[in-house]
């Protein structure tokens, strides 16, 4: 099958064509302000870079760098109100009180704190108050508020509350798009609640952009499926996507550890990604990021749900090079990288200056790069080095050697040697492995629930046919589908011999050449 994967980052877009496993052809662009024009870009250069092997594509696969960058850039972010079934408890702390203030400010569209919610053990605390939730629905009608985000204590075990509480808003202000924290997240409320909100901001330019997706793989005449890449290293149908932008924040690093193993045939190691702004350090895991199950912060904002465990260092290819004193980073040139740099004719030294001068890698006017002096050369590359060594030791988890992939545009900027790793992998087509790995991503399903009264066997097996039919809702071709993971808690503090059990499943996607209007 034919798919192609365009990754959009800070500085760059990427694009690949695969035939199965195999890449055919593959093409790196500047990112546009708009991002949308530079997908187009790509996406007609390797159209043309591929010719005749271009025809039957039957999918294509993007990752966006949209959300993560709205929310730290604190732009395109819509209101946001909030509906809490927690009363009496939870009372003090309230919705948005641990956000940065501004990103608060900007986002908080009303708070609503109702009675109701479970106990750890699946006990009501007090009965829901329905006529609560319904005035909350249509104050926020009234307010113009377009979306909200509902949570209640302990909804990941028993989501009974939220979901009687997104019926009753959807009957009082049925134009307002209703997020269910018990979808997104883990048990932990604030955390929870934090990705509900930042998903329900996100959701007027969720559209937008996978609209504007669909328009420009339209254009470019291919009569393919669109996918938009997750954090876990998979990818959704577009029109499931785009109501779960914060499903997409991570997408851009885990799809380069995707690629990574595809194109060095390891399943097993550490990656380190170095695009145009950072270098992303972390462990494939089975061919897949090993995901972080620690609260991660998005924008100044702690979050716990699906996402990798990444590592991230202001080491790239334009990242600036303080003169004096010698500095590198934090700051990058990003997307103009192309006018900033010394070697493109800019004024600014950057990691890719060095790289020049050091004779890493061959790119631009090296005359430009003449002047600089050999301590400011093998000082901020000695910087660099030191950086990427100790931030690769800090995420591996024992002291055994494994491979180092090494991987993205700045790539060569990457150590030959470091300490506890057995040998540093340059990967074919390593400058668009983040693209690379968008094209092979396939389709997940994942269930974390509790079950009563069943043996262990038995409550696995029930816990693998739900996350195998949620692949398969999501898109998934049911005859690829296998199991990467399993975990089992028995909960002595249940009655019932009760047992809660997490699947996670993935499989091939089940591809269509459709009709694109069907996602706008």
């Amino acid at each position: 099958m034919k798919r192609i994967g365009i990754d959009v980052g800070g500085t760059n877009t990427d694009a690949a064509l695969l035939d199965n496993d195999k890449v055919v052809a593959a093409v790196k662009t500047f990112t546009t302000s708009d991002v949308t024009s530079g997908v187009r870009t790509a996406l007609k250069d390797l159209l043309a870079k591929a010719g005749d092997a271009a025809e039957d594509v039957a999918a294509v696969m993007i990752g966006t760098t949209h959300y993560t960058n709205a929310v730290v850039e604190r732009r395109n972010l819509g209101r946001a109100a909030a509906i809490r079934v927690s009363l009496p408890a939870s009372a003090s702390l309230v919705p948005f009180c641990d956000w940065p203030r501004d990103l608060a400010a900007k986002v908080n569209g009303g708070i609503y704190l109702v009675e109701g919610g479970h106990e750890y053990d699946g006990r009501p605390i007090v009965p829901m108050d329905e006529k609560a939730v319904a005035d909350a629905a249509r104050k926020i009608r009234a307010d113009g508020v377009e979306a909200v985000a509902i949570s209640a204590t302990f909804s990941p075990l028993t989501a009974e509350c939220e979901e009687r509480a997104a019926q009753i808003v959807r009957n009082e202000a049925p134009d307002v798009h209703v997020t269910l924290s018990s979808t997104l997240g883990r048990i932990g409320l604030l955390e929870r609640e934090n990705v509900a909100l930042m998903n329900a901001s996100l959701i007027g330019l969720a559209r937008e952009t996978t609209q504007a997706f669909v328009d420009a793989v339209a254009s470019s005449g291919l009569n393919a499926q669109l996918y938009i890449t997750q954090n876990d290293g998979t990818v959704a149908l577009a029109e499931a996507a785009r109501e779960y932008p914060v499903f997409s924040f991570a997408s851009g690093p885990t799809n380069s550890m995707r690629g990574a193993a595809l194109l060095a045939g390891i399943e097993n190691a550490m990656v380190c990604d170095v695009g145009g702004t950072t270098a992303d350090i972390g462990c494939l895991v089975r061919g897949f990021p090993r995901e972080a199950n620690n609260v991660v912060e998005v924008g100044g904002v702690r979050t716990l749900f699906r996402m990798p465990d990444l590592l991230s260092i202001a080491v790239g290819g334009g990242t600036i090079i303080g003169r004096d004193p010698l500095a590198v980073g934090p700051q990058s040139v990003g997307y103009r990288l192309g006018q900033d740099a010394l070697v493109f004719g800019g004024e600014t030294i950057t990691a890719t200056d060095i790289a020049v001068a050091s004779g890493l890698i061959e790119l631009g006017d090296k005359s430009r790069v003449a002047g600089l002096s050999a301590d400011i050369v093998n000082g901020a590359l000695s910087m660099m080095h030191a950086a990427i060594s100790e931030n690769v030791d800090r995420m591996k988890t024992d002291a055994t050697e494994v491979p180092l992939l090494a991987v993205g545009g700045g790539a060569m900027l990457i150590p030959e040697k470091v300490p506890g790793i057995s040998e540093v992998i340059h990967v074919p087509y390593h400058e668009v492995a983040n693209a690379v790995g968008a094209a092979m991503a396939q389709i997940s399903g994942e269930t974390d629930r509790i079950y009563r009264d069943m043996d262990r066997e038995d409550a696995i097996a029930a816990a693998r046919d739900a996350a195998i039919a949620s692949a398969v809702d999501a898109g998934a071709d049911a005859a690829t589908i296998k199991v990467i993971d399993v975990e089992d808690l028995p909960l002595s503090y249940l009655p019932g011999r009760a047992i809660r059990t997490r699947v996670r499943v993935v499989g091939e996607a089940r591809v269509m050449h459709p009709d694109t209007e069907a996602v706008a």
